[in-house]
This record gives structure tokens, C-alpha cells and sequence, in this order.
């Protein structure tokens, strides 16, 4: 994987609409968790720490707002030690939402993000699909600032990756050089 420049949090601030404060928290989060590197002094900034194809959405939520979870319900009880009547078969229903939500974030990497950024709500979802955009080259080197991935890089407006994520974490993910 090639190295590219850094990109600096003024810059990623400046092109997000983000709070410079705001954004360093959030990367510094990310950062921790693995998914971009920093790099101080004299251009210095951040780069993605993988390549995009490996960063899933999963982890990215994970690293910013803590474990994906339906509720802050606890464990379901076990061997019948239920106190209240129908409690923990609720307690289940939801352990049961939180694990589809971290499986339907994982299925999506930061590539496939791009990809419906640029062919719009029909582009390729799950990270085994846009593999084969990866291979062709489409999702190489270069670089991505000019086209962010934010419902204003569509011309219908109405933003591939808007819902996907919150629009704070959409703008500051695109501002973000890979490395």
C-alpha cells in the first residue's frame, strides 16, 4: 500500500464543516482503535492505517460511540434466574438487534462508502461485492478529496451514504487521505 501525504485536521475541518476540537476527538478515537495513523511536525496530519477495503463501518462506530448495542439493557438472565416475568426474554430480543446491527456494520467497508459516494444508491454494499471495484483499480491510489462522500457529492441530492452514517462521521472519514 502506498503511502500518501497526511491530511491535516485543519484541513479536514475546514472541508468537513466540522469543529476543529470536535474532529481531533474523533480522530484520536479512530486512531486508537486502529484505523488511522498520525504523523506530527512539518506536514503532518492523518492517513488511514489499512486500506479502505479492511476498515469496516463496524468498527468505525465501535471506535467512536463504544459498543454497538440495541439499549443499555445488560445480558439476558441466565438458567431461569429471571426476576421479572418476561423480562429477559425482551433482554434476549435485544442482545439479538444489537448483533444484526454490528453484522449488517461489518458487512460494509470505508471502500464500499466510496463507491456509493460516486455511482450513487445502487453502487456495490457489502465488502465482498466491492472487491471487484477494488481490483479494477477504481478504488486505487489518488486522491479522494474531490469527491467526499456526503449526500452533496450526488447530483439527485439525496446522498448514497446518508443514513448509512451520522453526516458528522460521513464528513470527517472523507476528509481523511488514505496511506
Amino acid at each position: 500500500m502506498a503511502d500518501t501525504a497526511p491530511t491535516s485536521v485543519k484541513d479536514i475541518a475546514e472541508r468537513t464543516g466540522l469543529p476543529q476540537p470536535y474532529l481531533e476527538q474523533i480522530l484520536l478515537a479512530l486512531k486508537g482503535a486502529g484505523v488511522v495513523r498520525s504523523k506530527r511536525g512539518v506536514g503532518g496530519g492523518y492517513v488511514l492505517a489499512r486500506p479502505p477495503e479492511e476498515i469496516t463501518l463496524g468498527q468505525i462506530v465501535s471506535a467512536v460511540d463504544g459498543p454497538i448495542v440495541a439499549g443499555d439493557f445488560g445480558a439476558p438472565h441466565e438458567n431461569g434466574a429471571c426476576e421479572h416475568e418476561g423480562q429477559c426474554v425482551l433482554l434476549a430480543v435485544w442482545s439479538e438487534v444489537g448483533e444484526h446491527m454490528r453484522e449488517h456494520l461489518d458487512s460494509f467497508t470505508l471502500a464500499d462508502m466510496v463507491v456509493r459516494a460516486r455511482g450513487g444508491a445502487n453502487a456495490p454494499g457489502p465488502k465482498d461485492q466491492v472487491l471487484e471495484a477494488s481490483q479494477q483499480g477504481e478504488l486505487g491510489g489518488g486522491d479522494h478529496r474531490s469527491q467526499p462522500a456526503t449526500s452533496q457529492s450526488h447530483a439527485d441530492g439525496t446522498g448514497a451514504a446518508q443514513g448509512v452514517l451520522p453526516a458528522s462521521f460521513q464528513r470527517t472519514m472523507t476528509g481523511v487521505s488514505r496511506s
